[in-house]
């Protein structure tokens, strides 16, 4: 387990989010490089698609792209994401060396039932998302918000810490805040561009 200074001016989280529509075919990453200080000094983009298996290899995509060895950990908005594109966080964490946090804003019985009810009994995402463990929660003592997590490579402390450090207000941390606008609007101009078909 790497010893992460959140509180260090040049500590960078890579904050990962995507945009989708369920009847798109294709969704879009965003990678965001943030430091501790909030500047940005990275982003890049990757496409997965909506109710696939790829969402794993996305994540790794921004990362490889992004050919950054000051990154000190990897945050990602939800790890079932595009339709129950489920993101291995176990091959995250292997593949790249680094910490990895997976934040999700809302409680939840578990989603098993919901993933038989749309594609049966797909063992593979079955196992993909079994394989995710429960989520823990996390108070983020800056703006008094909950959000749950799931995390590998770092302590539940170093959680605490490096949401304290990036979340400004609300519960969503400005990397993950700042993706997501990203996202959305590379999504919104790519649809455009096609005429409102999203099918590249």
């Amino acid at each position: 387990m790497l010893n992460l200074n959140p509180y260090k001016k040049g500590f960078r989280c890579l904050g990962i989010s995507e945009s989708f529509a369920r009847k798109a075919t294709y969704s879009i990453l965003a990678g965001v490089v943030m430091r501790r200080d909030l500047i940005i000094d990275g982003v890049t983009l990757s496409k997965i698609t909506v109710g696939g298996f790829d969402s794993t290899d996305g994540v790794l995509s921004i990362y490889r792209e992004l050919n950054r060895q000051d990154i000190a950990c990897i945050m990602i908005n939800g790890c079932i994401i595009s339709w129950f594109n489920i993101i291995d966080l176990e091959r995250v964490n292997s593949e790249t060396g680094l910490p990895v946090l997976s934040l999700t804003y809302e409680e939840s019985q578990g989603i098993e039932h919901y993933i038989r009810k749309y594609f049966g009994n797909d063992e593979r995402r079955l196992e993909l998302y079994r394989k995710l463990g429960p989520r823990e929660l996390v108070h983020i003592r800056r703006t008094g918000a909950k959000v749950f997590v799931r995390y590998l490579g770092m302590s539940k402390r170093e959680v605490e810490a490096i949401l304290n450090a990036f979340t400004t207000h609300g519960s969503v941390p400005e990397p993950l805040r700042v993706a997501s606008l990203f996202a959305r609007a590379n999504m919104k101009f790519a649809t455009v561009q096609l005429g409102g078909k999203n099918n590249w």
